[in-house]
């Protein structure tokens, strides 16, 4: 059952929790209803996680392989052709600077930080060693609605305004719990918000009943490329005008759970501007080889290959004067920022028990000013991370302008998150070191903020 529908069947007159009309709420607060009743079900016991997954290792290779479910799905082609899509508006501006989370976005954030904390960190471990997200795992992330929050209520979805704001704290609390597996099952909500943004009347026909059905296909965004000082706003992908359509030719990197996803929205350059397109995994040239990185290894990251690859002229999604790409990338970032803050949350509350456990000279060694200088110093830096990204969150739901605020949040977490990483690992001492205790892992994770472009998107 999908959530959209659980969550009318809760509050219909006479259902499980007995809300009439006047009691109605937003649909995110439906969605909390629904969460709730999840996250009391046997869903944790079922999807068999006190078990070990099974291990393997992500091999490289070289030689390629096709897209896992390239000719799995046929996306119906309907809708009007070059007529504007539904467009959810923009969050009411109060004129007040709280960035306070509304009661119903707080339910939310603690429904999805038990999934996170149940489901999510007693997985990571060895879903960073397989390079790989359990696929039970995946499944109970569509079942909590993940891929349809930035949706509108009326394509199905649960977004009645802007959702940067929900996103963002969805992202943060998931990071808590590990941040690839995070990344993992927030990849095809990305693809869904952004066609919710920018999709035509046709592309959301066509695409986004898939994304809030029952059988939700993988998708990824691809912006990153594998350049030596790679700039996400000079891509060397390529798209060149050819009869009606387009052929795009290029490679893109740590493209998240690449193998599997059915459709990419890919960055390329278009007469001097950055565009972005939508690629089905089925089109011919386009091909995914292996490519696990030091960190976020549980999002299954992967090259993807564009060998001449012919699209329609439908597959531009929004425009083509690099503005729609230029939203997409702040998006992006401020996705990864909210990640930052999610798992610098993590290493505090880590070592701020383990520097109070661990004894040594007859006492917690806490009690040492070096320790303890150390802790609140991540305390402070992990705060102003965390209000510079809600301040940009807060903007880009009011369709308010954000590249200055998204950038400041970005600077912010990408210096600071990795020196939280590195501060957290040193107060474990030796115990930083070894795959024993998950700081070690969080610390490589953190080094992805200030590298990774697209995968996520709020």
């Amino acid at each position: 059952m999908s959530l959209l529908k659980a969550t009318k069947d809760a509050v219909s007159p006479g259902g499980k929790y007995g809300v009439s009309k006047s009691e109605s709420r937003d649909p995110i607060g439906l969605a909390v209803l629904a969460l709730n009743k999840l996250a009391q079900s046997e869903l944790i016991d079922r999807i068999g996680l006190r078990r070990q997954t099974e291990k393997g290792v992500f091999t490289v290779t070289r030689s390629g392989f096709r897209a896992a479910g390239a000719a799995s799905r046929a996306f119906a082609r309907r809708g009007k052709k070059d007529v504007a899509g539904v467009r959810v508006p923009s969050a009411n501006n109060t004129g007040i600077f709280d960035l306070t989370p509304s009661e119903d976005e707080q339910m939310l954030v603690d429904v999805v930080s038990d999934f996170a904390a149940e489901v999510l960190r007693p997985a990571a471990a060895e879903a960073n060693e397989a390079c790989a997200a359990p696929g039970e795992l995946l499944a109970a992330s569509l079942e909590i609605g993940l891929p349809i929050l930035g949706v509108p209520e009326s394509l199905g979805g649960i977004s009645e305004e802007r959702s940067a704001m929900a996103g963002t704290l969805v992202a943060e609390a998931l990071a808590k719990g590990d941040m690839g597996l995070a990344v993992a099952a927030l990849a095809p909500g990305s693809v869904a918000t952004a066609l919710s943004l920018w999709g035509t009347d046709q592309q959301q026909a066509t695409y986004l009943p898939e994304f809030t059905g029952d059988a939700v296909p993988a998708a990824a965004l691809a912006l990153n490329e594998p350049k030596v000082l790679f700039d996400v706003l000079d891509p060397q992908t390529t798209a060149v005008k050819e009869g009606a359509g387009f052929v795009l030719n290029g490679t893109k990197s740590l493209v998240v759970r690449a193998a599997e996803a059915e459709l990419f929205v890919v960055g390329a350059r278009l007469n001097g501007a950055n565009v972005l397109f939508l690629v089905e995994s089925g089109t011919e040239g386009v091909s995914i080889e292996a490519d696990p990185a030091m960190g976020v290894r549980a999002a299954s990251l992967a090259t993807l290959r564009l060998e001449n690859v012919k699209v329609a002229a439908e597959a531009v999604l929004g425009a083509t004067d690099g503005s729609t790409y230029l939203e997409c990338v702040r998006l992006s970032r401020l996705a990864w920022c909210a990640l930052a803050v999610g798992t610098g949350q993590a290493v505090l509350d880590y070592v701020s028990t383990y520097v109070n456990e661990r004894q040594a000279f007859g006492e917690p060694i806490s009690h040492r000013q070096a320790v303890a200088f150390m802790v609140a110093d991540i305390a402070i830096e992990l705060q102003a991370m965390r209000l510079l990204t809600y301040r940009a969150a807060s903007r880009a739901a009011q369709g308010k302008e954000f590249s200055r605020e998204v950038a400041l949040a970005r600077k912010a977490c990408a210096d600071k998150g990795m020196k939280i990483g590195l501060d957290g690992v040193q107060l474990l001492g030796g115990h930083g070191f070894v795959k024993e205790h998950p700081v070690e892992r969080w610390y490589r994770d953190l080094r992805a903020i200030g590298l990774m472009e697209g995968g996520v998107l709020v």
